[in-house]
């Protein structure tokens, strides 16, 4: 796996894989995001005081449950700003839900046994919705809210389906898409949409980018 995702721009445009240093800055990216998405809201309950701190919490040991497991997180840098960035699980088999362990226990700490429960859960029942054996799941994807309407979504898609090529043994890419900007934005980017599942209260679309289509 090469530093760089190749991007094709006339802009002073890369993706780059993230390093250690650029975990706390993707966090916070990620946190902007995801602040008010439906599945954060019902499972970390926003009505119940400590929300921002749970979110806040579940992001920080997500992304360090991926470096740790050497998953592919990817960045989309303006220049030196930092405008975007994707996360995904990778195919290989040991990366499945034992490899949460550390993560579990902090997030037990921090978050919370119900909200950890269900995030377990959550992950569980979308991985197996899949209709492919062995693929890349994309976790987390984030545009900077100064960013947004601007393309650069397309931009980190084309470095997803970098990261696509550079596993010969991915199927695909899979996604869990809770809102429906998120559906059209996937669709457009050749996701086809496979079913709803219900995680609680919550529907969204599991869409799939196949490796061959």
């Amino acid at each position: 796996m090469t530093d760089t995702v190749s991007v094709e721009s006339d802009l002073d445009i890369r993706a780059t894989y993230l390093s250690a240093e650029e975990l706390k800055l993707a966090a916070s990216l990620l946190f902007q995001t995801y602040h008010d998405d439906p599945i954060f809201l019902e499972i970390f309950k926003s009505g119940k005081e400590g929300y921002e701190q749970r979110v806040r919490a579940s992001i920080r040991e997500e992304l360090s449950a991926f470096w740790q497991a050497k998953q592919p997180m990817v960045g989309l840098f303006l220049g030196d700003s930092m405008v975007g960035v994707a996360c995904l699980n990778s195919p290989d088999e040991s990366v499945g839900s034992d490899r949460f362990w550390h993560w579990r226990l902090k997030m037990l700490l921090t978050a919370g046994y119900f909200s950890t429960k269900q995030m377990i859960e959550k992950e569980q029942k979308v991985m197996s919705a899949v209709p492919l054996n062995k693929f890349h799941m994309l976790s987390f994807i984030a545009i900077h809210p100064l960013h947004q309407h601007h393309g650069f979504g397309h931009y980190l898609m084309a470095a997803v389906n970098t990261v696509l090529k550079e596993h010969a043994d991915s199927e695909g890419v899979a996604v869990y898409a809770t809102s429906g900007k998120f559906k059209k934005f996937f669709e457009d980017a050749n996701y086809e949409f496979i079913e709803d599942v219900n995680v609680g209260k919550v529907s969204g679309a599991l869409m799939v980018h196949y490796r061959n289509k």
